[in-house]
């Protein structure tokens, strides 16, 4: 099984002007542990994760006036749709992180979760769960 069976293909996108409460309302909206972060004044993707909101407030930041761009994963690691799921896996252990960036040339494909292979592997996959998730506005 590849990476495109599992992976979401709707994903979260918000800006890096947002606010950490903003993300994380988007997240919660949206029922998903992942933003992809595109910023159009800086080349690459970034993505932010719930850990990333919770280090934050965790360490006493206020999530009404931290912003997004300071908070998340610029050195990303992506994934092909073409990848196994126990390539993607081993990838998730060995940097330690739970979501995968998937991407197709330049463009972003979906997102994959420690989620969505367990799903996989369960013999649920991901169509069967009815994964949804919605787009964001960049800020």
């Amino acid at each position: 099984m590849n990476v495109q069976d599992g992976m979401t293909r709707v994903v979260l996108s918000i800006g890096p002007a947002h606010t950490l409460r903003e993300a994380a309302r988007l997240m919660s909206q949206h029922r998903v542990g992942a933003a992809v972060v595109v910023d159009a004044e800086h080349s690459g993707i970034g993505i932010l994760t719930e850990r990333d909101v919770l280090d934050s407030v965790g360490a006493g930041q206020d999530a009404d006036t931290e912003v997004v761009a300071d908070h998340r994963t610029a050195d990303v690691v992506f994934a092909a749709p073409t990848w196994t799921l126990e390539q993607a896996a081993a990838a998730m252990v060995s940097g330690n992180f739970r979501h995968l960036i998937v991407v197709e040339g330049s463009e972003v494909a979906g997102l994959l979760s420690m989620r969505d292979i367990v799903r996989c592997w369960s013999g649920q996959g991901a169509a069967a769960a009815g994964i949804t998730t919605g787009v964001g506005a960049s800020a």
